[in-house]
């Protein structure tokens, strides 16, 4: 694994000057995670316009069966015309893994040619990027094994947010979501559990939060997400126990209080419920 650190002018890859509305980039770092995985990180300062944050997942085919992807993520900075992009790339033989069925089960590889696709970083995409040059272990395998990891997560929740659909519900009760800023509701009400994952949200609250009628947004967030609010939330909670217990070693009593459950006997259960597995299973 290999760390560059000098600061030099990047060449300007069409994907990222787009994503940069031109403005000139710095290549910051470049990051060899494995034999699969690269990340480079570009730095934007004093630009005289920069676009909202977001996020862009490009699929390159090149072969029957054979894909490469790019992720590319631009943060704001702390001053006014600074940014970051993050590159994430993924090489063809990471794809090998799959069979080619299950590759086309998904939207982002259902394409015969490159393809750009835009989505909004979540808020747990947004903690793992700050992460990744910060990250520190006993020896370089261990480094690269924990980056490895990252990059997966990184990767399913890119994943996972194309997947969330910016077409009307066919289903007469959801055509509210033929407008944008309907869906924008819905997407607002996702990233708020995310972000709160540890308290108890109930719909009531959810409505005010979005400014949404809460049968209309039952009902949207069912169509987007293709889960209730209240598995959907359950799902998160889940999801970050299991980070909790696998990479941050907190013990099972701490995770069941960090995210808000009763009692340790509440959280195993649910756990066991969701995963088959019992908490204490995971601890390294």
């Amino acid at each position: 694994m290999q760390r560059v650190k000098e600061k030099v002018v990047a060449p300007q890859p069409s994907a990222i000057s787009r994503m940069a509305s031109h403005a000139t980039l710095i290549e910051e770092r470049s990051l060899v995670i494995n034999n699969h995985i690269r990340m480079k990180v570009y730095d934007i300062a004093c630009a005289p316009a920069l676009p909202d944050e977001h996020a862009r997942f490009l699929t390159l085919p090149f072969g029957e069966g054979q894909y490469s992807v790019q992720l590319l993520f631009l943060e704001h900075g702390e001053d006014p015309g600074e940014a970051i992009i993050y590159s994430v790339e993924f090489f063809p033989d990471f794809f090998t893994q799959w069979p080619e069925a299950l590759l086309l089960q998904q939207k982002a590889f259902r394409f015969d040619r490159t393809a750009e696709q835009q989505f909004v970083t979540c808020q747990q995409s947004k903690v793992l990027l700050a992460q990744f040059l910060d990250v520190s272990a006993n020896n370089l395998f261990s480094q690269s094994l924990q980056l490895t990891e990252m990059s997966l997560m990184l990767f399913r929740r890119a994943v996972d947010n194309l997947n969330i659909p910016f077409t009307a519900c066919p289903v007469p009760a959801c055509r509210f979501l033929a407008y944008e800023s309907e869906r924008e509701k819905i997407i607002k009400a996702r990233t708020i559990l995310e972000e709160q994952y540890d308290q108890s949200i109930t719909i009531k609250e959810l409505s005010r939060k979005v400014a949404m009628n809460e049968c209309y947004l039952k009902k949207g967030f069912k169509a987007l997400t293709s889960m209730t609010i209240h598995e959907f939330q359950q799902n998160q909670r889940i999801v970050r126990a299991k980070e909790m217990l696998q990479q941050e070693g907190k013990s099972v009593t701490e995770v069941a209080a960090l995210l808000g459950y009763s009692s340790i006997s509440h959280f195993s259960t649910a756990f066991k419920r969701a995963t088959g597995t019992k908490p204490c299973e995971l601890l390294q």
